[in-house]
């Protein structure tokens, strides 16, 4: 059967404490929201997001998203914002119900509850939990079969002590919801359209109730404030941890990694603590990420070293190459096999060949450099002239000495050796040695300034 999903996603979030919807905070480097839609995406083209505070800077979001959006104008229960979405939806078919503030429910999970559904069956997640405090509690009858869900508010003393709870997700013949949702009223402790309420009618009228349960009940957490989303985050990440892991990967401590992204990595590689990665980020066999490394969008080849306190954005690093510490890989470089780029050295836009080395204190900028070259300590290309940018080339097997500023354009031909110290405004001829220096002097007749008295 086909399948549209309705997001819920209008609530404000008071407990949040933020002027920005609660659906547009971040897990993972996503909004809570945008884990539910890519989720959905497994199971359906057809998605329907219910919007209300904040509506603008969600639809924003998914502008480009082939997202229907519906508003609820005003906040009246879970049952209430389903109806909003009731026009776009067929009568055929299967509606899956979500919660933009529930972003970890697994596929698997979502498509065992939709396989539960038929033109007399519907689906339920429910999680079994220590302590039900707050949930709606699902009451079975003497056979066992689901009979209610009675929200926490309005359950008895009895139903207080059921611990196997209600998620909210659920997955309903579309026929059913169309002929149900405007049955729904507000006789409860809320005054709210309790989409719960779909329950008693469904047994009512002879469609079994069938429910899954998460392999984790972490699945089918909500966020309603920044502790909870801090708590979520932190398992979310352990999840990849163990999963890196059990691929072959040595996480040194599994409760410091963040991946905010889409992490690919191979076999035998290292990660210590405190590595952060966003974005795309593809790590080859082998490759040592030391500590406290930031990496986005970036490809990195077999057996490369990546030292402590580095950062990494939207970069192509080749095999065997060597990085940091505490180094600053901008976008746009490209480092060949073999190269090493050393301590407080920052790169951007930038290509170096194979071989080539830019060990400490220097940037390069708007640079292509061939294979076997050295860059001495402290070096600048000047690519900027506080309007335009303009390209340093250095050849393969140059030497420019520390110190040395490089002013572009400019062309350092293969095998110049530029002395330390120089300012390089014209080409440094191949297999010559160019200095730039200003001549020294020294003044003999020269007295020593005194502080002068007041």
């Amino acid at each position: 059967m086909d399948v549209s999903v309705v997001v819920l996603a209008a609530g404000q979030g008071s407990r949040m404490k933020s002027s920005l919807p609660k659906v547009l905070h971040k897990l993972a480097g996503q909004p809570l929201c945008a884990h539910v839609v890519n989720t959905a995406r497994q199971f359906s083209n057809d998605i329907n997001m219910v919007v209300g505070h904040g509506a603008e800077l969600v639809k924003e979001h998914f502008a480009d998203q082939s997202v229907k959006f519906c508003t609820q104008a005003e906040q009246l229960g879970t049952g209430h914002a389903v109806a909003q979405a009731l026009p776009n939806l067929s009568k055929e078919g299967v509606v899956l119900v979500l919660y933009g503030d529930v972003p970890l429910t697994k596929p698997d999970t979502l498509q065992a509850l939709i396989n539960q559904v038929s033109d007399t069956s519907m689906g339920l997640l429910s999680v079994l939990v220590k302590d039900p405090t707050g949930y709606g509690r699902i009451v079975r009858d003497q056979h066992g079969l689901i009979s209610a869900i009675v929200e926490h508010k309005d359950a008895n003393p009895a139903q207080l002590k059921i611990n196997e709870v209600n998620s909210g997700i659920i997955a309903v013949p579309a026929w059913a919801l169309h002929d149900w949702l405007p049955l729904l009223r507000t006789n409860n402790a809320q005054g709210e359209y309790y989409l719960t309420d779909l329950i008693e009618m469904a047994v009512a009228k002879g469609v079994s109730v069938k429910t899954v349960h998460p392999v984790h009940e972490e699945e089918t957490l909500g966020v309603n404030n920044r502790l909870q989303l801090a708590e979520l985050e932190r398992w979310h990440q352990l999840q990849i941890a163990k999963s890196l892991m059990e691929e072959g990967v040595t996480v040194l401590d599994p409760n410091r990694i963040d991946v905010r992204g889409e992490l690919t990595i191979g076999q035998d590689c290292i990660i210590d603590v405190n590595c952060v990665f966003e974005g795309k980020v593809n790590l080859a066999q082998n490759v040592v990420v030391g500590p406290n490394c930031v990496i986005k969008n970036t490809t990195i080849g077999e057996g490369t070293v990546i030292e402590a306190n580095t950062m990494i954005d939207d970069s192509v690093i080749g095999e065997g190459a060597t990085i940091g510490p505490f180094a600053r890989i901008r976008p746009g470089t490209e480092l060949a096999d073999g190269t090493k780029v050393g301590n407080f050295v920052e790169t951007k836009k930038s290509k170096i060949g194979r071989g080539s080395k830019v060990n400490h204190l220097s940037y390069i900028g708007d640079t292509e450099i061939g294979e076997q070259s050295n860059i001495g300590a402290g070096t600048i290309t000047c690519n900027y002239d506080g309007v335009n940018k303009f390209k340093t080339q250095i050849g393969s097997r140059a030497f420019v000495g520390s110190n040395s500023t490089l002013i572009a354009p400019v062309v350092i031909e293969d095998g110049a050796f530029v002395g330390a110290g120089s300012v390089i405004t014209k080409t440094a001829t191949a297999n010559q040695l160019t200095v730039g220096r200003a001549r020294q002097v020294t003044l003999s007749h020269w007295q020593k300034p005194t502080k002068q008295t007041k």
